[in-house]
């Protein structure tokens, strides 16, 4: 109501800005008019007698002639003007009072929205609000889906991203519709598994194992679908299951596979350790050894690693290896005697610093 009666008041102001000018009469201009020149005429009758030109009778004639004509003129202008801008001004008002809102209406219906409702103001803040642009993309596809619900390219987008919200249960259900309306493969299948055993707290339920199945079905050598299968035995209590299958997933990666040190906290937790990776040669010299003789040759690497880094401690990914090395052997001593070490030595620099804090948190050992 208030925005309605500040236009009420400009619209006002307009038409007093157009009617102030019509409603001044017209006042008579210095020169050119008959008036005018009546009065000079008079003036020149005055001259004249004062030069002895005329007499006195033919000059008071001559003044009774020219005022007569004087005050015909002066009546002529004032009348004439007010007669003919009586019209004019009586249009321009009715323009004024009718015509303008009739426009602005006019133009307001054609390109307003006048039947659109009022905007909550905590949803105003809200949208306007920087730190939360995430979300306010996330109402724009959902509404998007609401009108186009098969549209497998937008629950591909909003699925992930439910996930990282924390909203799992949808993301649940954006997944199954991914895989509804967008195609079935391994990735999605280990995507909905993920999503179920989030919502249910960690916990491997039967229907996402089912998920994890389906995906190594697809492709046998999916690593999160055959991990989440191990964890789904270790939770069973068959710990040799998850151990065999951890293991195989291992014997099959490369050495640089950034899941590996989680596979391995793995093996570890459910006491089948794995001897910590060996370089190709290493490799090599250790298939015609003994176990005593490999053990022996393993604990001169990491004793030469240890004593490297103390040296040099600024390698980040050999404090992560010696870490690593340590809880395989079952030395969970000196696997948080290396941590400490490692976060003193890298201390100075933040960057590595946080890169060493996330490979302890891979390794379980981020306390």
């Amino acid at each position: 109501m208030t925005l309605w009666f500040v236009f009420a008041l400009m619209t006002v102001a307009a038409i007093f800005a157009v009617l102030w000018p019509l409603s001044r009469g017209s006042s008579a201009q210095a020169g050119g008019s008959e008036a005018v020149v009546y009065k000079d005429q008079l003036a020149e009758i005055d001259r004249d007698v004062a030069a002895g030109l005329i007499g006195l009778s033919e000059a008071e004639a001559a003044r009774v002639e020219i005022g007569r004509r004087l005050l015909a003129a002066a009546d002529g202008e004032r009348n004439q003007p007010a007669r003919a801008n009586l019209g004019l001004r009586r249009a321009s008002a009715v323009v004024a009072l009718v015509g303008l809102p009739i426009a602005a209406v006019t133009f307001y219906l054609a390109l307003g929205s006048p039947r659109l409702g009022d905007f909550p103001l905590a949803s105003r803040t809200r949208m306007a609000d920087a730190s939360q642009p995430l979300e306010n993309m996330v109402a724009q596809v959902e509404a998007h889906l609401e009108q186009n619900p098969t549209d497998g390219r937008g629950w591909t987008v909003l699925a992930p991203v439910l996930a990282r919200l924390g909203r799992f249960d949808e993301a649940v259900r954006a997944y199954r519709n991914v895989i509804q309306h967008a195609g079935d493969s391994a990735e999605r299948r280990s995507d909905l598994g993920e999503a179920l055993v989030t919502s249910a707290g960690g916990v491997v339920t039967a229907e996402a194992k089912g998920e994890f199945e389906r995906a190594v079905a697809q492709d046998a050598d999916d690593p999160r679908a055959s991990y989440f299968l191990g964890l789904a035995a270790e939770q069973d209590g068959r710990k040799a299951d998850a151990a065999a299958i951890w293991r195989a997933m291992l014997s099959k990666a490369p050495a640089d596979v950034p899941w590996r040190p989680l596979i391995e906290a793995a093996l570890t937790r459910v006491g089948a350790p794995v001897a910590p990776a060996l370089s190709d040669d290493a490799m090599a010299a250790a298939r015609d050894m003994n176990e005593a003789d490999r053990g022996t040759m393993i604990r001169g690497m990491v004793d030469r690693l240890a004593a490297r880094l103390k040296q040099d401690g600024s390698d980040v990914e050999g404090w992560l290896r010696l870490v690593r090395a340590y809880m395989v052997m079952g030395e969970r001593d000196k696997a948080t005697s290396a941590r400490t070490e490692a976060r003193q030595a890298v201390a100075g620099d933040a960057e590595r610093l946080r890169q060493l804090n996330e490979g302890l948190k891979n390794l379980g050992l981020d306390g």
